[in-house]
């Protein structure tokens, strides 16, 4: 098995690899435009940062594995990989913590204007008057944008600095909101509302796309903070320049709209960056977490060797267009699905999806078939002539 390794990992994964047979290539360097290139005849891609883009996919006549070493795949083409048959995976939860400190650390930073009182003091300012005027943070209410494993971290840490929290999220019901004990918020711009601080932990989808708008940054109170180490996708930066000149917003940010894909680049929205506390999407970069992605690449990795299927695809298709389920137990021996495999092929059947279960002792076994249509009575038949099948059920 080939694997070309295209981001910074960590040291220890190539020899993980290399112990499961895998030929393991590191090039860190390479960007969108080289993958292409250099995909040739692997078969396991894995990156971090670095686009995976169509040219790529279809560029890889062996690829059948492709692992986000992060929880996000807006990075990847799941489109094409999907009709190509290519398996995306990620790791997600591995990186929570590490995104949770940073969301809070930039919460603080904002709060007490770190970084500006830092700057002047880099000039050989001392301006002492200037940034006692913070607001402080305990007894205020923190407004949460996604209750995934990142959002409840930060909630969790929120609460132990003595904040309120209150949270939207498409998941979150009012049952779920008590038992994390957080204000239930049915709406995103009731969390605006409400909040003196909104933290975004939400994914890059369509829906999710400038959620925090204009509309949004209207509703949160003036000298309010936004803090996002979520996607930058999520919101719309020109609203967002002009809440902070209009109502003197306090930002924090680890993730910008079209920021540069690789770990060196020029960052040109300078404007943006003198108005905010920035970091260069560094949220999940700590020892810590790229040690657990690390390990858990591994076992994605091990997953798709052992059992073909990789532990967290995320590009199978949830529900099947399925009508019928055929059973068929039979003897555990050379050819005899392939016979009922034939027979189905034959009355123009398609197979959806198909699991072979053998028993102890290696001599029978029981194969589950789901199929797009239902075969005739004399299709079965014909299957059921075999000796080596005990028996076939059509459910």
């Amino acid at each position: 098995m080939k694997i070309l390794i295209a981001d910074k990992m960590s040291s220890g994964v190539v020899k993980e690899l290399e112990k499961l047979g895998g030929a393991v290539s590191v090039q860190a360097d390479l960007t969108e435009n080289d993958l292409p290139g250099a995909i040739k005849d692997f078969e396991v891609l894995i990156v971090r940062s670095t686009k995976v883009n169509k040219k790529t996919i279809e560029a890889g006549a062996s690829l059948s594995l492709i692992i986000r070493a992060g929880a996000g795949v807006n990075t990847i083409d799941l489109e094409t990989a999907s009709s190509h048959g290519v398996h995306v995976a990620n790791c997600p939860g591995r990186n929570t913590d590490a995104v949770a400190e940073l969301a809070i650390g930039l919460l603080i930073a904002a709060d007490r204007r770190i970084a500006q009182a830092s700057r002047d003091l880099q000039a050989g300012k001392w301006r002492k008057k200037e940034y006692e005027k913070a607001f402080g943070l305990k007894d205020r209410t923190l407004g949460i944008l996604g209750v995934g494993s990142i959002g409840k971290a930060v909630t969790k840490i929120a609460q132990g600095m003595n904040m309120k929290v209150a949270a939207w999220s498409r998941s979150l019901s009012k049952e779920k909101a008590e038992a994390l004990g957080v204000i239930f918020c049915a709406t995103p711009l009731d969390v605006a509302i409400q909040s003196d601080a909104v933290s975004i932990h939400l994914a890059a989808k369509p829906e999710t796309t400038k959620l925090v708008n204009e509309s949004f940054l209207s509703k949160m109170k003036n000298g309010a903070i936004l803090i996002n180490t979520s996607r930058g996708e999520v919101v719309d930066t020109a609203a967002l320049k002009k809440a902070i000149k209009e109502k003197n917003l306090r930002v924090g940010l680890d993730v910008y709209e079209g920021e540069p894909a690789g770990g060196e680049a020029e960052f040109k929205d300078t404007e943006l960056a003198a108005m905010t506390v920035g970091t260069p999407h560094i949220g999940a970069s700590t020892e810590q977490a790229s040690e657990a992605i690390a390990a858990h690449v591994v076992e994605i990795v091990r997953s798709y060797k052992e059992k073909g299927k990789p532990e967290n695809t995320v590009n199978i298709r949830k529900e099947t267009t399925a009508k019928k389920t055929l059973v068929v137990r039979h003897f555990n021996k050379v050819g005899v699905m392939a016979g009922v495999l034939d027979r189905l092929r034959e009355a123009d059947v398609n197979i959806e999806e198909m699991e072979n279960t053998i028993f102890t002792g290696g001599t029978a076994a029981s194969c589950t078939l789901l199929l797009d249509s239902e075969p005739s009575a004399e299709i079965l038949a014909q299957i059921g002539k075999d000796k080596n099948i005990m028996q076939v059920s059509l459910k």
